[in-house]
Order: structure tokens, then sequence, then C-alpha cells
């Protein structure tokens, strides 16, 4: 016989085995070869940032079902396995099966991706739900220049759906971990450039000045020490009549439990968010809400009931009612829970810039 010599398996064990691995791929949209092999290598802090809830054989799925929703760059590579007999000590059985294929079919629907130190990980599971992300991409995209850039990008949920069609598209962040994704992400993406790049740090925007139609700050005031000179900094980075399109949350009486849990230090209202465009050298070109349905849940959670976390299954009842919600926004008569605000950059009169 030509080729590897292998030992043999029980038929049973190796159908069962192939079953998981198949249905694991159906979920995670990943081609492993074998979902349930023994090793696994990580970066030590992209591990550590993973937080992980299974015993037993759980770990095998558990770990890649978040691999996957991560957007981590995968790849496999040959190993040499030889499997015992249960009369060795082989302990897997049947039962292990049944519990594996619950948590594959758990952490699909459950988007526990970070632990609990990276709050903007959480915010990013948030915002991760596919049906509000196109929402908010319906939003943003028709006000976009052919250069952009975007700050606090994460692990590029939003990056992913605008960057289509663009000269230049840069995708900033200062967190390690999230750089490392999105670097992952967008490898081979040659309008996407990501760069190492902290709002808070006006020394970091020089390299970049007067480069860009856009720049695109999204859940980034609310957590910064200085919102003001933030925007201060990225003016200087946008070209003679660029926009900056900003997204906060809105309503300072919503801040509760979530906010903290969040990271948030305030939240905005409309005429707050318009004077500090104004003072930081912009002019408020349009300001929409958005979510008026997840102002109300978030009053509920995070200021009635002061819970720190949003029930992640009540976030994908959201996120598969948002073809409604969407539609009746502007129906409901409270405020959203989001501000989205599009302001031009100002010359040194006061007057709005324009291109020669």
């Amino acid at each position: 016989m030509a080729g590897e010599q292998i030992r043999l398996l029980p038929f049973w064990h190796s159908m069962i085995n192939k079953g998981l691995t198949l249905v694991s791929n159906m979920f995670s949209n990943l081609n492993v070869t074998d979902m349930e092999t023994c090793y696994k290598v990580f970066r030590t802090d992209l591990l550590k940032s993973i937080p992980i809830r299974s015993n037993r054989f759980g770990f095998e799925p558990e770990i890649t079902m978040k691999v996957s929703k991560r957007k981590l760059r995968v790849y496999e590579v040959p190993i040499s396995y030889h499997g015992r007999t249960y009369e060795e000590g082989k302990k897997i059985g049947w039962k292990d099966g049944v519990r594996a294929l619950g948590v594959i079919l758990y952490f699909w629907l459950i988007d526990d991706l970070y632990v609990t130190s990276y709050g903007r990980g959480l915010l990013n599971s948030l915002t991760g739900t596919p049906q509000y992300l196109s929402w908010l991409t319906r939003v943003l995209r028709p006000r976009l220049g052919d250069t952009v850039l975007e700050l606090g990008a994460g692990i590029g949920n939003l990056t992913g759906r605008l960057m289509a069609r663009k000269l230049n598209y840069v995708a900033s962040e200062k967190d390690p971990l999230y750089l490392h994704a999105l670097r992952n992400r967008f490898l081979r993406t040659p309008n996407v450039t990501v760069c190492e790049l902290n709002p808070e740090n006006p020394g970091d925007f020089a390299a970049w000045a007067e480069a860009f139609d856009t720049v695109l700050c999204v859940n980034v005031l609310e957590s910064v020490a200085e919102p003001e000179s933030v925007l201060r900094s990225l003016r200087t980075s946008l070209k003679p009549g660029g926009s900056v399109i900003v997204l906060v949350p809105q309503g300072p009486a919503l801040y509760g439990s979530l906010d903290r849990a969040l990271g948030h230090q305030r939240r905005f209202s409309s005429t707050g968010i318009r004077e500090m465009l104004e003072r930081s050298g912009f002019r408020l070109d349009a300001v929409q809400q958005l979510n008026k349905v997840g102002a109300a849940a978030w009053w509920i959670s995070g200021k009635l009931l002061r819970r720190k976390k949003i029930s992640k299954p009540s976030l994908k009842i959201f996120d598969k009612t948002v073809w409604f919600w969407r539609r009746t926004d502007g129906l409901l008569p409270w405020r959203g829970l989001s501000l989205v605000a599009i302001a031009k950059r100002e010359d040194a009169k006061g007057n709005a810039s324009s291109r020669s």
C-alpha cells in the first residue's frame, strides 16, 4: 500500500466526528477539515481576550465559532495523530457529541466574543448584528467621499461594508488586539489601509494632514476624556470641503448602568453636539436620530432595571425585526438611541471650506 500508514478508527466514531465537523462548518462558515482536532495554536494575547465557557470536548466547537465570529485568519497545518482505543484510555463518548452540537448552536446564537475587560468588545458584539449594520450602512454610505478615515474601527464591522468602491479607506485603531483583527481581515484588500491611531493623541494625525474627504467617527466621542480635542485633531486630516460624520449615543437622561459598563463617559443632545462641532471648527450640515425602539429598551435595561449587560437573545430578536423598526423609526414620538451628525470643515474665516 502506497502512502502514509495510518491507524484505523471505529467507523461510527469517525462518522460522528465528520458530522460534527460538517455542522460546525455550516454554522461557522469555515471549511475546517477536523473541528475536533487536538491542536490549536494562538497568539497568547489573542487567546486571553476570548472567554472560554466550555469544559471537556465543548472547547473545540466553542473556540471554532468564536474564531469565525471574530474574523480571525485561520490556517491549517499538518499534524501527526494516532488515535487511541477505549481500552487504551479514549474518553470521548456519544454524550460529548450531543453536547458539542449544543455548543455549536449556542455560540452561533450568542456573541460572547471578548472577556469582560474589553468593554469595546461588547460594543462590537452589539453592533455586529447584520441587519442593524445594514441599517447603519444605509445611513452612512451616501455621505462618504472617495477617501475615508475611520476612527476606532474595532474589528471592522463597518469597515467591511463601507470600504467598497472607495479610492482609499483607512481603518484606524489604538487597541493592539483590534489592530491585529483588522490587519488579518483586510490583509489582501488593496484599497484598505490599517493603521495605529489614538484619537486622543493629536500627534497621531500629523501623517494624515488634509488627506481625506470624510472622517468617520462612530461610537468614539462618548468614551474619550476630551471629545472637542478629538474633533479638532481629526479636522486637520480633512481636505478643504471635507466632512466629518459623527455617531454618538443620544440623551443624557438615558445615561445609566449600561453606559458605564461600555465605558461611556457621557451621552449627547442634538444641541450639545452642534455646539461642540462649531467650537471645533465645523459647520453642522445635517443631524439625524436613529433607532428609537432601542432607546426604549435602553431606558428599561440601563435606568429602570440597572443591568450591566444586554440580553443577547433579545439583541438577536431585535436584529431579526430591524426591517420593521427601520421603516417605523420616524413615526415613534420619542428621541432615538443614537444621533448622527454631519458637519463640514470651516476655514479660518468661519466659512465652510470649498475645494479649488
